[in-house]
């Protein structure tokens, strides 16, 4: 992309391409599905060292999502469909992480301050604090409000959360906040874990099917949180080794993902969740299994659990 995005925007500038050219999505960003994590993705390339050469299209993503995007008055992130002033929680993930590394990178406070308003105002309006679980979306003026619990979406909320809180300053203002957030996220997540490991389709139908993308987010996102001390690891860690064990046994002997949910938009009826197809071409689940393995390793580095009494317990 670094080698091959300049000279086709100096074609697409010339007039030599239009239409639904290669790249477009990258030089002609519509959405934050275009933006958001393909930046963050870049922004860690550069700061590890891999390619320095990914900083003019950083840039470019970053200015999209900070001042093109559409957002609310208030400058919550949102779009027009499928309503009007429709807020998705997809959309916590498709810009988050890319302002909290731009924050890093660049030391600009701007971007974390961005980062923080973004969670804090989609809880507002989107987290039950009852349940403990976000809903999909949101519409201004909609009322009453259907609330669909859709396990991704809330999959994206909760790494989205954690990746701020991984680059997030120790002494910003917003840090307690996103540590209080995650923690009655988690446990309202985990009051709805089935017992084979995976959370459902949504969340709280358990007739819905067990979906894997959401529960490799979920294993991650909390074993995450119990390495880096977030969360109590004695309440949490055992939960995390239950939904890694449950997504092992949908990964195949040639590396495919099973039971990830297709790409999915928002509805306010339970059915269209219900019957989104899955796939094993569905790139969402195999991201989520690279994570959760790499850090149920951390997890377990010296042996911390043990069977007591016939149980898993965690001990460090």
């Amino acid at each position: 992309m670094a080698h091959w995005v300049p000279a086709i925007k100096k074609k697409v500038e010339a007039g030599v391409l239009k239409g639904n050219y290669l790249f477009r999505q990258t030089i002609e960003p519509h959405a934050l599905d275009d933006a958001g994590a393909m930046c963050a993705a870049m922004i860690k390339a550069t700061r590890a060292g891999i390619n320095r050469e990914l900083r003019p299209m950083i840039d470019h993503f970053i200015q999209f999502i900070s001042t093109k995007e559409f957002r609310l008055p208030d400058g919550t992130l949102a779009r027009n469909r499928p309503q009007k002033n429709t807020i998705w929680l997809d959309d916590l993930y498709m810009s988050v992480p890319a302002l909290a590394q731009m924050g890093k990178l660049t030391g600009q406070t701007k971007y974390y301050d961005d980062a923080v308003k973004q969670i804090r105002q989609f809880a507002q309006r989107l987290f039950n604090k009852e349940k403990g679980l976000y809903m999909h979306g949101w519409v201004q003026g909609m009322e009453p409000h259907p609330e669909m619990y859709w396990g991704r979406a809330n999959g994206w909320a909760i790494l989205a959360t954690v990746e701020l809180l991984d680059v997030l300053p120790e002494n910003h203002p917003g840090r307690p906040f996103l540590l209080q957030q995650l923690r009655a996220h988690a446990k309202g997540l985990a009051a709805l874990q089935s017992g084979s490991g995976f959370w459902h389709q949504l969340l709280n139908r358990t007739d819905s099917y067990l979906e894997t993308s959401a529960t490799a987010i979920f294993a991650y996102c909390i074993a995450h949180a119990c390495n880096k001390g977030w969360l109590n690891p004695v309440a949490y860690a055992p939960m995390a080794m239950l939904a890694w064990n449950a997504v092992t046994t949908k990964v195949t002997a040639t590396g495919q993902v099973e039971g990830t949910c297709v790409g999915t938009g928002m509805a306010f009826d339970p059915t269209f969740y219900y019957h989104r197809p899955v796939n094993v071409y569905a790139a969402h689940g195999y991201e989520p299994v690279l994570l959760a393995g790499a850090e149920m390793l951390r997890l377990v580095k010296g042996e911390p659990f043990k069977i007591n009494d016939s149980s898993l317990q965690y001990y460090k």
